[in-house]
């Protein structure tokens, strides 16, 4: 329960945090981008309104690991902030570029608008980020609001490296087992590891500390998407949650199709014969598992969660939110398959 004490303690003020944010764009003239902002992060009255918003994991994090590294987690908040805001500016650029029509069962913002005003609206949350994320100068210090800026911006750019290979993955058939990592390490681990980092940060903690918190949430990130990629695959979407399209019939680039691929056996000889359709999917899933793809993928994922949680342990966390951390993990990682 201490995961949820924390969560009612602090995802209020986190949004609140957020609203605040969001409302810097009104100080100009800016038509109805106000309002494709809100619409975005799920607090216009249309319905959908709380399934649309998210569950704030990532700034959730920020604050549960500076409570873990010793500080105020109040002085985090505008760190907090800023990672969901460039989660958010992420997910309107990707709806774009995977022609989404939907997002948490409504209309994308390029959908309800159109995609010149989309990719504004996403520049839009991505400065605001930043904006936010220089107010750690009057909640911590200059010094650690500069460091963070320094962080979040770097981490930008892994984002954006790690969503050109997946792009650029797409018009290719097949590639090497390898080449996953990156991808990967960019598009997921990356914004995790900043957000497990700034939470240090904002703490006043040394860069011992620092890097153990930063290894903590790379290699939970890595854990997560290992995992992810098992249930696009095994999973059942009534308890997952998932999209009942399978990675297969997408032909997505994940862990176990490229460790199938990279066995040369029965899964890659039907894979080079093109797309796979409903009616073979159960057969095609069953070759995959049989040559190991799935133990892989799992043996990957553990590896991954193991590292996570030794990691976490390094860093000698206050008791109760160390705990609440490790709720967090167990919750992101052990989804139903």
């Amino acid at each position: 329960m201490t995961l949820e004490y924390y969560s009612n303690l602090m995802l209020p003020a986190i949004e609140q945090e957020l609203r605040k944010a969001v409302a810097w764009v009104q100080n100009y003239d800016s038509g109805d981008l106000h309002e494709m902002l809100i619409y975005h992060m799920g607090w216009s009255d249309d319905g959908h309104a709380q399934e649309s918003k998210g569950k704030r994991i990532r700034p959730l994090m920020v604050t549960l690991c500076t409570t873990a590294a010793g500080g105020d987690w109040h002085t985090a908040l505008p760190a907090a902030a800023s990672v969901e805001l460039v989660h958010n500016f992420s997910l309107i650029h990707d709806d774009i570029e995977d022609n989404s029509p939907l997002r948490r069962g409504r209309l994308t913002v390029w959908k309800k608008w159109n995609i010149p005003l989309a990719i504004n609206a996403g520049d839009a949350m991505f400065t605001l980020a930043h904006l936010t994320t220089l107010q750690l100068a009057e909640s911590t210090s200059p010094g650690i609001a500069l460091q963070a800026a320094q962080l979040l911006h770097e981490t930008c750019l892994h984002l954006t490296s790690g969503q050109h290979l997946d792009i650029s993955y797409e018009d290719q058939d097949e590639i090497a087992l390898e080449a996953y990592w990156p991808m990967v390490q960019g598009k997921t681990a990356a914004l995790v590891a900043a957000c497990t980092e700034l939470g240090a940060l904002a703490a006043g903690s040394d860069l011992n500390a620092r890097q153990a918190y930063h290894d903590f949430g790379h290699s939970l990130g890595l854990a997560f998407q290992a995992l992810d990629d098992l249930l696009g695959i095994w999973g059942d979407s009534a308890l997952t949650g998932k999209s009942t399209d399978s990675d297969l019939i997408a032909r997505k680039k994940s862990l176990p199709i490229l460790y199938g691929l990279s066995l040369q056996g029965n899964f890659a000889s039907r894979w080079r014969k093109g797309p796979v359709g409903q009616d073979e999917l159960p057969e095609v899933a069953a070759t995959l598992e049989n040559e190991g793809a799935r133990a892989y993928t799992q043996n990957i994922a553990d590896r991954y969660t193991k590292q996570a949680l030794e990691a976490l342990e390094a860093t000698r966390p206050e008791s109760q939110a160390g705990q609440a951390l490790q709720e967090l993990a167990n919750q992101l990682l052990k989804r139903h398959a």
